[in-house]
């Protein structure tokens, strides 16, 4: 899953990218409101941390520009200004979440999962799709009830696709989903076509009744098989 950190405070900027980077995310972060703005309409992310107080504009300015275009990540404001104004305003403008500053990292990390959750899974604690079950939190994979040996990109494919049945995926799109930045730094797609590959093989091995069929001349789709 791929998050957001619109934060200008670099010391605790990079603090977060550490904590969430530790824990398995895809993360980027922009410092200003500016650099926030250009993220934001070139990429789509799962989960966007935004500050209010930021240089050259403010976050809930950003959030209503993100809401009117109809997009929906998941938002959690990180602010040093605990008033009640501002939790309303930022909850009115669709805000799932707000936390004030000085907080645990630990807490952080929790509400992240909680929104990261309750909007790709309905609230539920598992994924599922044919025979797969996927536990985002615990990060493992069972098909027919075994569990399947994923490495971290293998399984951050997957949950991108079962988060996304039967959709179209475009292969530019998904790679820069699971590798953020760094896929913009790549000359081909090969990295994607090897975790595919290789996932591929591992969820026919298991016998599941899904597969990650390919669709020439467009990218790829989770489906369940024919029969």
């Amino acid at each position: 899953m791929k998050i957001l950190i619109v934060e200008d405070e670099p010391s605790l900027r990079e603090l977060i990218e550490r904590e969430l980077r530790g824990e398995g995310y895809v993360v980027e972060s922009a410092h200003d409101f500016i650099s926030a703005e250009t993220k934001i309409a070139g990429y789509n992310y799962d989960c966007i941390l935004l500050d209010v107080m930021l240089p050259g504009g403010s976050g809930l300015e950003l959030l209503e520009r993100l809401k009117s275009m109809g997009r929906r990540e998941n938002v959690i404001i990180i602010s040093a200004r605990d008033s009640v104004d501002d939790r309303v305003h930022g909850l009115e403008l669709g805000a799932d979440d707000y936390l004030a500053k000085p907080f645990h990292m630990v807490e952080l990390v929790a509400r992240v999962r909680s929104v990261l959750r309750r909007g790709r899974s309905g609230g539920a604690l598992t994924i599922e799709f044919g025979n797969i079950i996927l536990d985002p939190s615990s990060r493992r994979v069972k098909v027919e009830g075994r569990q399947i040996d994923l490495v971290k990109k293998e399984f951050d494919i997957l949950l991108y696709f079962i988060q996304r049945p039967d959709h179209l995926i475009d292969k530019a799109v998904l790679a820069e989903a699971v590798w953020g930045d760094y896929a913009d730094e790549a000359d081909n797609f090969h990295f994607v076509y090897a975790q595919i590959k290789n996932l591929r093989r591992k969820l026919d091995e298991a016998g599941a009744t899904a597969e990650i069929r390919s669709v020439y001349g467009f990218g790829y789709k989770l489906t369940l098989r024919e029969e």
